[in-house]
């Protein structure tokens, strides 16, 4: 599923600006623009065990990868297309922790680990994948931050843009924390990915504009943060705000 929406960054005081050019997401149940436009009028939980096909990349290397690797991959070659040459931003709150999970147990049985499996549980396995697979040397960037993960993926993105990249792909992705982990969940972790080709902002772009948060807010749901994100862009609301560690404001011109 891919939409055409959002068109010089702009970066100054705790504010930067960047368009959309193209985005894509994907989650269990929910591919089509129909669907999405649904669910960011009335959200439900996003959950099944359906896993996205990623028929454009080589059975051989879609293979290696996870259910989380395969959400991230799906978008990232929907979005992109035939472009080559875009520098990346991979992020992902909690990676491929399922994989770190069962290395680390396979370990404590004193079992031998299996180096592809480790290769493949760091954090920057699907953006690995995915230069692979294209043949594509560009540069490539895949980071977590907690709770503000997809703010200092766009901060990292802007950064990309304000070297000088016409474009920059983002993609965001997560799932829920294995059994073993699921008591420290601290919001309703779901599975999800989207991506967005980001270029210098032009016509009605995205702000995002961040200040020091010197107590900690409630939280304002119990949604992740990059879902509320995803809706915001997705639907017709002009700002939403987000705090964790900083209160991060996104907005756009109505």
């Amino acid at each position: 599923m891919i939409f055409h929406h959002f068109r010089f960054l702009t970066m100054f005081d705790n504010e930067l600006a960047f368009s959309i050019a193209r985005h894509a997401a994907w989650a269990p149940g929910v591919a089509s623009p129909e669907q999405w436009a649904a669910w960011a009028r009335e959200p439900w939980p996003l959950a099944g065990e359906e896993e996205p096909k990623v028929a454009a990349m080589p059975a051989m290397l879609r293979r290696r990868a996870g259910f989380l690797g395969r959400m991230a991959l799906e978008v990232a070659y929907e979005c992109l297309g035939q472009d080559a040459d875009v520098p990346t931003v991979f992020c992902s709150r909690h990676g491929e922790v399922a994989r770190a999970v069962g290395l680390l147990g396979e370990l404590a049985r004193g079992e031998p680990l299996s180096p592809t499996a480790f290769g493949l549980a760091v954090h920057n396995a699907s953006a690995g994948l995915f230069s692979i697979a294209r043949a594509d040397r560009a540069n490539h960037v895949a980071l977590a931050a907690g709770t503000a993960t997809l703010e200092h993926a766009v901060i990292e993105a802007c950064g990309l843009l304000a070297d000088g990249a016409p474009m920059v792909l983002l993609v965001a992705c997560d799932a829920p924390l294995p059994a073993l982990l699921s008591a420290f969940e601290d919001c309703e972790e779901q599975p999800f990915a989207f991506a967005w080709a980001m270029v210098p902002a032009g016509e009605r772009p995205v702000r995002l504009g961040w200040c020091a948060a010197p107590q900690p807010d409630a939280p304002a749901s119990n949604t992740p943060g990059a879902l509320e994100v995803l809706r915001f862009q997705l639907g017709g609301e002009a700002l939403v705000r987000h705090a964790a560690g900083k209160r991060w404001t996104w907005s756009r011109n109505a």
